[in-house]
């Protein structure tokens, strides 16, 4: 039993990873707005560096949990997230809130750009003096992507 779990590891870690368009293929009908593929790479960037310095939040309950506090920032959503309950009522909120939020194409690699091993479905990024230039250039971009209907 041990042994199928550490082959399903390696297999999973061997795995290939897919490209934008191929992610594409498993989005959720929500998933808009959706970054495109320069503003999803720009906005890993950030996470990494929001990341460095512990300025992100992550996870449905704790995003959930700062937006109703009124913290600022930038909230980024894994568009292949199933099912869809678990998250979906994160943009109304930032709708309400007027916060910025976007949609990119995979958790695990929203996941591994805030330095985690585990995918994750909602990420929320702090301004902050060291990164703000690409903070800013993420936040323009962000705001000026169409609101779904």
């Amino acid at each position: 039993m041990a042994r199928d779990k550490t082959e399903a590891a390696a297999e999973g870690e061997a795995a290939p990873e897919r490209s934008y368009r191929e992610q594409l293929d498993f989005l959720n009908p929500i998933a808009q707005p959706l970054a495109s593929r320069k503003l999803t790479r720009k906005l890993y960037k950030c996470i990494r560096k929001a990341a460095k310095h512990k300025q992100i939040r992550r996870g449905v309950k704790e995003v959930q949990k700062f937006i109703n506090k009124g913290e600022k920032g930038i909230t980024v959503l894994a568009g292949d997230t199933l099912p869809i309950d678990v998250y979906c009522h994160i943009p109304i909120m930032c709708e309400d809130r007027s916060l910025p939020y976007a949609y990119v194409p995979s958790k695990s690699d929203l996941g591994a750009a805030a330095g985690s091993k585990r995918p994750t479905c909602v990420i929320m990024i702090k301004p902050h003096e060291e990164y703000q230039e690409t903070y800013n250039e993420c936040l323009e971009e962000v705001s000026a992507l169409p609101l779904p209907l």
